[in-house]
């Protein structure tokens, strides 16, 4: 394998960075880039020589240089790539916990808000293994895997529309709101942490930011479900518990449409 190094003296901000990326997916000899947009460099891991490379990020008119192609050994993996890989791996460990957790707990408790947010883990667990699979594969492949994980998001939200309906209609028994509440601060805390490893991650492809969106969107479920299950105390109704769960798949529905937009660019 070879690293081709660039000097892109124009690269100063990720707008630039997402530009090269567009114009390299297709290359099918690149296995790897690594950007430095603070030095204005551009590390590409190839196969054969980088003249087609070169062609492509010339014609983007950045003021870029080649200033050096070395071989390197075929097994080299840049430390971004373990580091994200690793990030996932541990990520997706936290969240098919909570998924059982939280499935197992809301039927218990009869809680629609801990169903949905169960099922909101869950998908997450599938979204971050999807993930795994694109480290290191080119952009388009990237892009792919996002706009798997949106439609199976979208597909999870409409099935929890249609829960909430059927409980708002009269079929449920009455909610444990200490269950809600406890529970939902265990998975915040853990949603906590995931968002803690994540943005440790200096990827900025649709793989990684589609797993902060899902991310982002658990911190604020969480929050809602507390929030039902102290109302759902205070007004000895399960009301609230339904209205979490309907704004929780909408959250859900929301992010589905975010990652859905990110992999079109």
């Amino acid at each position: 394998m070879n690293r081709s190094t660039f000097r892109i003296l124009k690269m100063d901000c990720p707008a630039e960075e997402h530009l090269i990326r567009m114009r390299l997916d297709g290359i099918k000899e690149i296995r790897y880039l690594d950007f430095d947009i603070k030095a204005r460099r551009l590390d590409v891991y190839h196969l054969s020589n980088p003249l087609q490379i070169s062609m492509a990020i010339e014609s983007l008119k950045l003021n870029s240089e080649l200033t050096k192609t070395e071989i390197v050994a075929d097994t080299l993996v840049p430390a971004t790539e373990q580091e994200d890989r690793k990030l996932l791996y541990q990520v997706l460990a936290i969240n098919f916990f909570f998924f059982i957790l939280e499935m197992i707990t809301g039927f218990f408790a009869n809680s629609m808000g801990l169903v949905a947010d169960s099922l909101d883990m869950l998908a997450d667990s599938i979204i971050y293994g999807l993930a795994l699979l694109a480290i290191g594969a080119t952009v388009a492949r990237k892009n792919s895997i996002a706009k798997i994980s949106g439609y199976f998001q979208l597909v999870l939200a409409l099935l929890g529309f249609a829960e909430v309906i059927r409980r708002f209609l009269g079929y449920g028994e009455d909610v444990s709101f200490q269950m809600m509440i406890i529970v939902s601060l265990l998975a915040l805390a853990g949603n906590g942490l995931s968002l803690t490893l994540l943005q440790r991650s200096k990827c900025k492809e649709a793989h990684m930011q589609a797993s902060m969106i899902f991310t982002s969107n658990d911190v604020i479920a969480n929050i809602g479900v507390i929030i039902a299950g102290v109302l759902v105390y205070l007004t000895g109704s399960n009301m609230p518990d339904l209205v979490a769960g309907t704004i929780v798949f909408a959250i859900v529905a929301r992010g589905a449409f975010k990652i859905l937009q990110l992999s079109k660019t």
